[in-house]
């Protein structure tokens, strides 16, 4: 008898691209600098940007994928001073809700002119929103361009970009 395989991308909406752009001002962790790196949580899915040494400036530009199965979990992110020799240390942490950003997908846009805003997120108390963020359409695509403010910390800001991806076997939003 074959054994039974649970695809967890059956009940997928999608795939969020996450590109952790870069750091701003971030704390100071090891004597004058840090060796930074970024986690994304969402559910039970975890990944980890590569550690840029002494940096409190850093840039990432790299791409984070997450498959999304509900719209309403936020996307946790975690900043660490990389150490060889004991813990890391925490640099901050943020989350960000994803709901607007599925909202603009879910519109299903064509043909706009790149760079059209489609809505505005307003920082508030409830999110990590540094400035208001703008969800735009750009070469045929929706993008999210945000600023988060670090909490925990006495300072520090990620910068994120986030971009949808469509599974073709996945549900509708």
């Amino acid at each position: 008898m074959a054994d039974i395989k649970v695809n967890p991308i059956s009940n997928a909406l999608g795939l969020l691209r996450v590109r952790v752009k870069r750091g701003i001002n971030l704390a100071v962790r090891d004597v004058k600098t840090s060796d930074p790196y970024v986690i994304l949580r969402l559910g039970k899915q975890k990944l980890k940007t590569r550690v840029i040494k002494k940096s409190l400036n850093p840039e990432w530009n790299e791409d984070l994928t997450l498959c999304v199965t509900d719209p309403n979990e936020p996307v946790k992110l975690y900043v660490y001073d990389h150490d060889t020799f004991s813990l890391d240390d925490k640099m901050g942490d943020a989350e960000f809700e994803i709901r607007p950003f599925l909202d603009a997908v879910n519109m299903r846009l064509e043909g706009l002119p790149n760079g059209t805003v489609i809505t505005k997120v307003k920082p508030n108390r409830k999110n990590c929103i540094a400035e208001e963020s703008c969800i735009v359409w750009n070469e045929g695509k929706v993008i999210q361009n945000m600023f988060l403010r670090l909490r925990n910390v006495e300072c520090g800001e990620i910068e994120l970009q986030l971009q949808w991806i469509d599974l073709p076997s996945s549900k509708a939003l």
